[in-house]
């Protein structure tokens, strides 16, 4: 059964570089890093990349006893429900894998719960329907704009507002110090001297609807090899699938596509399984890039953040670099984008892989 075409039509994001899409799309395009060292909680001089105070005096606040997830993830949405007005047709979903976790240590269990902070953003963004959460580890973010697609598709929805954020905490720096997967020092994707992630935060949004738009979703799905709890597949055979299926969505000859927005964690493991994945699908010669060394691993809020700053690249015709890196360290060759240039850009193909062996893949067309 062939479904209509879901369209792309308003982008933002919030960040260390920037409150919206014009001046994060400023710093990625002057190069500049938001990783640098902070105090979390009672982890010191950690490589994070985390939202200061006097970036977060400047965020909206929803309500007085708002949380800085709560301002960004307002600041993210709010113009866009401002020019898209939610009806009783619109969804509202939202991606993030810990959402208010900090909230427990003051004992306020039921404020942290998932749920309760997806209500509390449809209602202070004027919403009609009950939100949809999607929390599945880091591909939540892309996973939450291909659940927006379908409920579109199968008319549940006329359109729907994606959002997505997560915060550097205390609690998820520790389990990724647990598994010894922090970087010293920014995170360097596809690196040979690669040493692990640097953890950020960031907010983005997305509007979506079956009104003819700017973008056009092509094709997504999201396929779980089940490999580790923790750990990719060797094979990269969930990516590998994630984007076949994608690709025969799509209707398409995946030679067609012109740029890819990789996971890039800069993880030894992570970044050698996308390689042998990307080779195996001959697309080792497509212009590649990670936005981890600009932003940090932005958990549930990196899949549609990294998104939007690819529409973005779309938009201008430009190929935005892989900062931090500079040989390849991995096992297969790839097209890594190291210095900014500028070209046509039509389709575009967006991967995430997480956690518990899932992956995800979109390709998304320029109108």
């Amino acid at each position: 059964m062939a479904f209509d075409p879901i369209y792309i039509h308003d982008i933002n994001c919030v960040s260390p570089l920037g409150l919206d899409l014009a001046s994060n799309w400023t710093q990625s395009l002057a190069g500049n890093c938001a990783i640098v060292q902070h105090d979390v909680g009672r982890l010191q001089n950690v490589y994070t990349a985390k939202i200061t105070k006097q970036v977060a005096d400047n965020l909206r606040t929803p309500l007085k006893d708002s949380a800085l997830l709560e301002r960004m993830l307002f600041t993210a949405a709010k113009p866009i429900v401002e020019r898209h007005v939610p009806t009783s047709r619109t969804a509202l979903i939202l991606s993030t894998t810990k959402g208010n976790i900090a909230l427990l240590e003051g004992g306020r269990t039921a404020d942290a719960q998932l749920p309760v902070l997806a209500k509390k953003m449809a209602e202070v963004l004027g919403f009609q329907t009950q939100p949809i959460v999607v929390s599945q580890a880091c591909v939540s973010g892309l996973l939450a704009l291909s659940v927006a697609k379908r409920l579109i598709q199968i008319g549940q929805y006329d359109d729907a507002v994606v959002l997505a954020g997560d915060v550097v905490s205390e609690f998820v720096l520790s389990g990724f110090q647990a598994f010894q997967a922090m970087s010293p020092f920014p995170c360097k994707p596809f690196d040979k001297d690669r040493a692990g992630v640097s953890l950020g935060e960031a907010a983005a949004c997305i509007y979506v609807s079956k009104e003819k738009g700017e973008f056009k979703i092509l094709g997504e799905a999201s396929i779980n090899d089940a490999n580790h709890i923790s750990g990719p597949s060797r094979t990269g055979e969930g990516l590998v699938q994630s984007v076949l299926c994608a690709e025969q969505e799509a209707n398409i000859d995946i030679k067609d596509i012109d740029f890819i927005s990789a996971h890039g964690t800069a993880t030894l493991y992570n970044d050698e399984m996308e390689a042998i994945a990307f080779h195996r699908l001959g697309l080792q010669d497509v212009p590649i890039h990670s936005l981890k060394g600009y932003y940090g691993h932005t958990l549930g809020a990196s899949g549609l953040l990294e998104t939007v700053i690819a529409l973005q690249c779309m938009r201008a015709g430009v190929f935005i670099r892989t900062k931090g890196f500079e040989t390849l360290g991995v096992s297969q060759p790839l097209n890594i984008i190291q210095r900014i240039s500028c070209g046509k850009i039509n389709r575009l193909l967006k991967t995430a892989s997480g956690f518990g062996g899932s992956n995800a893949a979109m390709i998304i067309e320029k109108t």
